[in-house]
């Protein structure tokens, strides 16, 4: 898929996001739009998957560390085939497949159960170490947020994948820079990420999480780095391609109304058209 069909599937993903969470009355919406243009190339260029045999021997893993933007997987996996997109609209209601959190049992495509921040990235060293010890060929990836790392669990499994060298498995932390409580670095400082990463072995690359062709060559650079696990530190604007939404801690989980949906999806469409103009 080149670079444009890549924008307009992340801003289709987008447009889902929105759509969802409007449905539901309830989520997390920023967290979502920042990680949608990474979830876009992961599913769409990145990974060995197959989303008609989801549970493929050889397919790669990703595990959703920060399980509240759940509706950014489900709508890459709804847009990749692995279910209806109609299931969308059902977000969050009960007896539906998709839940607030990722349901490995339920959901076609979701390798591993999130919810508790910092317990996925020890899950996919796991996955990673498991790959290394039966010899498979498998990669395992991971996507953080930087309230996340705050976490102990997250140092405790980077130090164990930089110890076991293992260069089949890459972290992503979407760095937004905001989180629940407000900015990253006034609730607790996580900076700085990439020197943090480095001290426990990772080869690390920042880019800007948003430019396909940036995201692009940090995951071809994963892949060509052998002897050291990847974290790839993306910086991202909470809430993105969203106006009001955009670098706002308020959007970190709460759901537009019918009047900001509206405004939402314009906001969308006007990028849509945009695009279909290049």
């Amino acid at each position: 898929m080149d670079k444009l069909q890549l924008q307009k599937t992340a801003n289709e993903l987008r447009k889902h996001i929105v759509s969802s969470l409007h449905a539901a009355k309830c989520g997390h919406p920023g967290g979502s739009l920042s990680a949608a243009d990474i979830m876009t190339y992961l599913y769409f260029q990145e990974m060995n998957i197959d989303p008609k045999n989801p549970g493929k021997e050889d397919r790669d893993r990703f595990v959703l560390s920060k399980g509240h933007i759940a509706p950014a997987l489900y709508g890459a996996l709804a847009l990749r085939g692995y279910f209806p997109e109609e299931e969308l609209l059902k977000l969050r209601k009960t007896g539906a497949m998709l839940q607030g959190h990722p349901d490995m049992k339920g959901t076609p495509g979701v390798d591993m159960s999130a919810g508790s921040l910092g317990q996925g990235i020890s899950v996919a060293v796991g996955m990673a170490l498991s790959g290394k010890m039966s010899d498979a060929d498998y990669r395992v990836y991971t996507l953080l947020g930087d309230g996340e790392i705050q976490e102990g669990q997250v140092w405790e499994a980077a130090m164990f994948a930089g110890h076991r060298k293992l260069d089949n498995l890459v972290v992503i932390v979407d760095n937004n820079g905001l989180q629940i409580d407000g900015s990253v670095d006034d609730v607790c400082s996580p900076y700085p990420i990439a020197d943090k990463f480095k001290a426990f072995n990772f080869h690390v690359i920042t880019i800007d999480g948003h430019d396909f062709d940036a995201i692009d060559a940090a995951f071809n650079e994963a892949r060509e780095t052998k002897g050291m696990p990847t974290a790839i530190i993306a910086k991202t604007v909470k809430g993105k391609g969203v106006s009001f939404m955009e670098n706002q801690a308020s959007w970190h989980g709460a759901a537009p109304n019918d009047e900001q949906y509206a405004i939402a999806m314009a906001d969308l469409e006007k990028v849509g058209e945009a695009l279909c103009q290049k």
